[in-house]
């Protein structure tokens, strides 16, 4: 690929955008999706890691905290995005591409190498937490160059449509991991799969880094970037320009709160939620769960291409909200209908047989969070012991106070079941007290008609995936636009810095702590639908924000 050659380069809003950066584009594009799928692999993966590395927790609590460590890698994005930012707008877009991919490639690298809590304890997830957090630095200093990067090469009145092949790296890359694991399930078989096969997804990522360092090594620097220094024009204290004077101090958290923060839960909702939701708790098998999702994915990702050009032509600011809007008024009816068509036998279960826990409040636990990581975790309370085995059976249940001291009990149906209180009891006694509420409780659960799982021959397979493609059309309603309202929101001198920390703290905090706040919400509540009010609360909060207070900057000249 030859270089971009300019002393002083003029921008690309009057040259027009030439097959060389047409080149630059698709290479950037390119090295950002394996980038996405190195980072995506650990969510596709959550149930079988909460086995390896949570194996001293309950099943429920185990799966939770193998998805808190998933949002780890999205709690320091923010952090990646000011570090990495800094030095996007001091040295170059370039050099930081760099740098980021190989943070991410070998970090991830290092997953599938990486000994179990069997082999090496504790130390298991803690070492899976720092790299699943070195993986969220890379990624929050990768997104925000590459969409400046593609943004500040495309011509005027077209970077909608140029940043939108940006905006498809993520979904590319969650579905090129969807493809890699089905295809070593399917070759190893599932028990190989889950055993040690779970490993070489994360291992292949070893080639990909060698591809993607080859790509970026060709890259040449943006023209505007190139310009301003020429110039000497840029930004000596990015962080500051950036954050500490309010005018652009308020753009950044009206970006936030107006534009990124909704965008992010429509797009975990739609993506990642919808998958733990089919596999989780409608008990669908993991390969048809991930054909669910990656037949929707390959439908709709033309979505992001054709949403990202129709903000050039009306705007960015209508095609989000709307977005945003549709969501929220919509994920009830959908997700229940994906029961409806998916496991139509749990529905049936729960309206002609409904669950109750009768209980003393003050006797259950909110099992999210163990009190503690060693040894073997568990949740004694007669309330806490019923809870647990019905979340495992995804059986949605009301919660109805007792008086204090009240065993408690669940009432399924016309049947009721009563709990054990297992205090003072010696291990044994308390084993066998344990195993007999489970058997008499799981008895009771089958008999009322509670599936073990989807019984693929009653599930609506064309209808599953067509509510599938309605999320994942939200989704690219919401994301194809939004690199390039972004960067249009900021001056090429701070853009970098400016533009990435509203992304990451949208994207990395109200997006990827998705899955765990929503399945929190679920054990709360022991209602199956509860996680929705979470993406649809923040994506009302970000329609009002951002119907009123940002700027629509289609027309914005970005060379100014």
């Amino acid at each position: 690929m030859s270089a971009i050659s300019m002393n002083t380069p003029k921008p690309a809003a009057e040259t027009g955008i030439t097959k060389e950066h047409k080149k630059v584009i698709f290479a950037s594009s390119l090295g950002t999706v394996f980038e996405w799928y190195d980072f995506y692999l650990y969510g596709s993966l959550a149930a079988v890691i909460a086995v390896h590395f949570f194996s001293a927790l309950p099943p429920g609590s185990a799966f939770v905290m193998a998805l808190l460590t998933f949002a780890a890698g999205f709690a320091v994005r923010p952090f990646g995005a000011i570090v990495f930012g800094r030095l996007g707008d001091l040295i170059g877009r370039k050099h930081t591409f760099l740098i980021t991919i190989l943070i991410m490639g070998v970090s991830t690298f290092a997953v599938g190498l990486l000994p179990t809590y069997a082999t090496i304890g504790i130390a298991a997830p803690i070492l899976l937490v720092v790299l699943r957090c070195l993986q969220g630095l890379a990624l929050g200093g990768e997104y925000g160059g590459a969409a400046t990067y593609v943004a500040e090469h495309a011509p005027q009145g077209k970077r909608g449509l140029y940043t939108s092949f940006i905006q498809t790296t993520a979904t590319i890359g969650l579905f090129l991991s969807l493809l890699v694991i089905l295809g070593c399930r399917l070759l190893m078989g599932p028990e190989v799969f889950a055993d040690w096969g779970w490993r070489v997804p994360f291992l292949i990522s070893f080639v990909l880094l060698l591809v993607s360092v080859w790509i970026r090594l060709k890259l040449q620097e943006s023209p505007l970037f190139q310009k301003m220094k020429a110039e000497g024009t840029g930004s000596k204290a990015p962080l500051k320009d950036s954050f500490g004077n309010w005018k652009n101090g308020r753009i950044v958290l009206l970006a936030l709160l107006g534009a990124t923060a909704g965008q992010a839960v429509v797009w975990y909702a739609g993506q990642f939620y919808a998958l733990f939701f089919l596999t989780q708790t409608l008990k669908v098998d993991a390969v048809t769960a991930n054909l669910f999702i990656a037949g929707a994915l390959a439908i709709a990702t033309v979505g992001f291409v054709f949403f990202g050009w129709l903000s050039d032509k009306i705007g960015r600011k209508p095609i989000i909200m709307a977005g945003c809007l549709l969501a929220a008024l919509t994920y009830f009816p959908i997700f229940k209908a994906l029961t409806h068509y998916a496991n139509p036998a749990l529905e049936a279960a729960a309206a002609t047989s409904p669950a109750t826990v009768v209980a003393d409040p003050r006797d259950c636990s909110f099992q999210f969070v163990p009190g503690e990581l060693k040894g073997h975790v568990t949740f004694n309370n007669s309330c806490d012991l019923v809870k647990n085995l019905l979340n495992t059976r995804s059986v949605s249940y009301a919660n109805e106070s007792a008086p204090a001291g009240t065993l408690a009990s669940v009432r399924i149906g016309d049947t009721v079941v009563q709990s054990v209180d297992v205090t003072g009891m010696s291990s044994e006694q308390a084993h066998a007290a344990q195993a007999k509420l489970t058997a008499d409780l799981t008895a009771a659960i089958d008999a009322a008609g509670y599936p073990r799982a989807a019984d693929p021959a009653q599930m609506n397979k064309p209808m599953v995936l067509l509510l599938l493609t309605i999320l994942v059309l939200y989704v690219t309603m919401v994301y194809g636009p939004i690199a390039a309202w972004l960067v249009e929101l900021f001056p090429t001198r701070i853009r970098y810095t400016s533009m990435s920390l509203p992304y990451h703290i949208g994207n990395g905090w109200f997006g990827g702590f998705l899955p765990t706040t929503a399945f929190a919400l679920v054990l709360l509540t022991g209602n199956m639908y509860s996680g929705l009010w979470y993406p649809i609360v923040i994506a009302l909060i970000t329609f009002v924000i951002g119907t009123f207070f940002l700027r629509e900057t289609k027309d914005v000249d970005i060379t100014e």
